[in-house]
């Protein structure tokens, strides 16, 4: 399957096909829901995005890792990214040998992402590194442009967007996704020492990180995620007109992505708010029961697509 749409993509190199291999890897093994999406869109698209998805899981894994956090090494890396990325390719010992960052690389020449776009998500992985709560929905925001927003905004260029609209609609929909992984993982953010609940919304409902330590899901508790999820789904909302701003070639891709991240906060909602001592997610079931149809609806896109460009 990567063969194939690294050969689509026109990527011969072999340590670069090698390199988004790697990349590949890292997305099917922690990005299952939105690994899923991937591959409705046409072949010569997913290594780049694959190399999208596994920059930012091995960036957030220096300072996310329960076992093994690194810090120092988060620090390290970026810089070097930077670095290489700012080289002439053609110099000589300007050669970047790291798999994902090799790709990554790759990935923004090609699609012409801003560097900015990158050092703004690379910001808000460090900041992992010393802040473990946010005053106010206004401050995690801030947080969520580089952690979330950027991502959706790095992929733009790859979904090939059809109406200027759709930035402002990518930017929020990383917003609803990362939210979602909030409300999901608030006891697993617990155990790394963070809450980023916001303190504004716990002072609201009577919650303090004390109470969620007991990891009891009380009736303040259960009111607060009520809210949170309320607050995310509206975002959801805003960002959905975004999927037909999209050429019709990606939008059962995101469309995918938009409907089993949403449902994340359905299954809070079905696990009764226990997401202090658990972790939910949606079924396999449910997410094949969506991707398949539009697997069938992203072929016939493509179809159509090829059809138009033989003709014109």
């Amino acid at each position: 399957m990567s063969a194939r749409a690294l050969d689509a993509a026109g990527i011969t190199d072999p340590a670069l096909r090698a390199a988004f291999e790697e990349c590949r890897k890292l997305h099917a093994a922690h990005g299952k829901t939105y690994y899923l999406a991937t591959l409705l869109l046409p072949p010569a698209k997913r290594p780049y995005v694959w190399a999208l998805y596994g920059f930012a899981r091995y960036a957030d894994e220096f300072v996310d890792s329960l076992e093994h956090p690194d810090p120092q090494a988060l620090v390290e890396w970026g810089g070097a990214f930077l670095d290489g990325l700012g080289a002439d390719p053609s110099a000589s010992g300007a050669a970047v040998t790291h798999p994902v960052s090799l790709a990554m690389i790759h990935t923004m020449r090609r699609w012409h992402i801003p560097r900015a776009h990158v050092e703004a998500f690379l910001e808000s992985m460090q900041l992992d590194i010393t802040v473990t709560s946010y005053r106010t929905y206004a401050d995690l925001e801030r947080y969520m442009y580089g952690s979330a927003s950027v991502i959706g905004l790095q992929m733009l260029p790859i979904l090939e967007p059809v109406a200027p609209e759709a930035a402002a609609r990518a930017r929020t929909l990383g917003e609803a996704f990362q939210m979602s992984n909030f409300i999901r993982d608030v006891g697993e953010d617990l155990q790394r020492g963070r809450v980023y609940l916001p303190e504004e919304d716990l002072e609201l409902f009577g919650v303090t990180r004390e109470i969620l330590q007991r990891r009891v899901v009380t009736p303040s508790v259960r009111e607060l995620l009520r809210f949170e999820i309320a607050r995310t789904r509206a975002l959801y909302a805003f960002a959905e007109p975004g999927i037909d701003m999209l050429h019709p070639t990606s939008r059962d891709c995101v469309r995918t992505a938009f409907t089993l991240y949403g449902e994340i906060l359905d299954a809070v909602e079905a696990a009764h708010y226990h997401v202090l001592t658990e972790r939910v997610s949606v079924p396999m079931t449910r997410r094949l029961a969506v991707a398949l149809p539009a697997a069938r609806r992203a072929r016939a896109a493509r179809r159509a697509q090829d059809r138009w460009v033989a003709v014109a």
